[in-house]
């Protein structure tokens, strides 16, 4: 991430937090909502500079963590090659890298010039993504994959109509051995996720995060969602663009990690944040057998009760250097 904050730095030097600000808000507005737009989100050089100040780091932080939990489950896995489709300045394509840091063959593809624009500006500051291919795209139901180990969508499916969204996962999951696609963490993008989920499954691939399990998700429809938490670095750039004093922020995400590799996921994820009280520890739970759970860790736990201390929301439960 550092890489990543330097370039930005560079890229943004200068630039008049005041011509960004109004596109921020729409940017916030997009991102959140419901009805695709039909068009790309990132139009002109000012989406494009309030989008890299404000949404590219948390975009990449979200990714991050999404891969952090599928290299859990893969260990000793590291793709070959990455296609990021809807990939806009980058952002998945630098956590891939910070993820698996080596040279891969990598393509992005957007269907906004700008974006793509400024992602190779920013790759040119990481030399094993110096001969990424940067490609204009129209995603959507037309859109052709070439084979590859991973592909990446993240917070695109909320700018495509259904039969898009559809289409978009189908080329995905024909193109690739791993799928991961990440959207904001509100109903709306949950229940996207939930859709890409149950496609991915029919054509054939395991769930490797966060689920626990492959089958139907226990959460019942309309009574919650979800989602996960990722603590965002601000830059001061970012701060005055939305007028905040704290040096962080949580983005909330959903996000679902498919494979065709031989996975085997978390005995059971975190789903909430964990509750620490005087001697006990309280974990919301889905568990494998397609339920959720609270469970409780005490002191008489030992180790364990250690290790819920640290556990985090979104973490594998038991952590995997305990689950023996």
């Amino acid at each position: 991430m550092n890489d990543l904050r330097t370039a930005l730095a560079d890229l943004l030097d200068g630039l008049p937090p005041r011509e960004v600000a109004a596109a921020v808000d729409r940017l916030i507005a997009n991102y959140r909502g419901d009805t695709p737009t039909h068009a790309p989100i990132l139009r002109d050089r000012a989406d494009v500079a309030a989008y890299a100040a404000y949404r590219m780091p948390a975009t990449f932080e979200a990714v991050r963590s999404a891969l952090a939990a599928l290299a859990d489950v893969l260990p000793g896995w590291t793709p070959a090659g990455h296609t990021d489709v809807g990939g806009g300045t980058g952002a998945a394509t630098w956590a891939v890298q910070t993820t698996w840091p080596g040279e891969r063959a990598v393509t992005v593809l957007d269907w906004a010039e700008p974006a793509l624009a400024v992602g190779r500006r920013l790759a040119a500051a990481h030399p094993a993504l110096k001969d990424a291919r940067w490609q204009r795209a129209r995603i959507g139901a037309d859109l052709t994959l070439d084979d590859t180990d991973l592909v990446t969508v993240s917070y695109v499916l909320n700018e495509l109509a259904e039969p898009d969204r559809a289409a978009l996962v189908d080329a995905a999951a024909r193109a690739a051995r791993t799928v991961v696609i990440v959207e904001a963490g509100t109903p709306a993008g949950y229940a996207r996720v939930i859709e890409a989920r149950d496609r991915l499954i029919r054509a054939g691939f395991r769930i490797a995060a966060p689920c626990p399990h492959s089958a139907a998700c226990p959460i019942a429809p309309g009574t919650d969602w979800c989602h996960f938490s990722a603590r965002v670095g601000r830059s001061s750039l970012h701060r005055q663009v939305k007028g905040g004093s704290l040096a962080y922020e949580d983005e909330k995400f959903s996000y679902v990690a498919a494979t065709r590799l031989p996975a085997e996921p978390a005995p059971a994820r975190v789903v909430r944040r964990p509750q620490i009280r005087k001697g006990q520890v309280l974990l919301d739970l889905c568990e494998a057998d397609e339920r959720l759970s609270r469970g409780t860790v005490t002191k008489r736990h030992g180790d364990l009760y250690k290790a819920a201390r640290d556990a985090d929301w979104g973490d594998a439960w038991p952590p995997y250097d305990s689950a023996s």
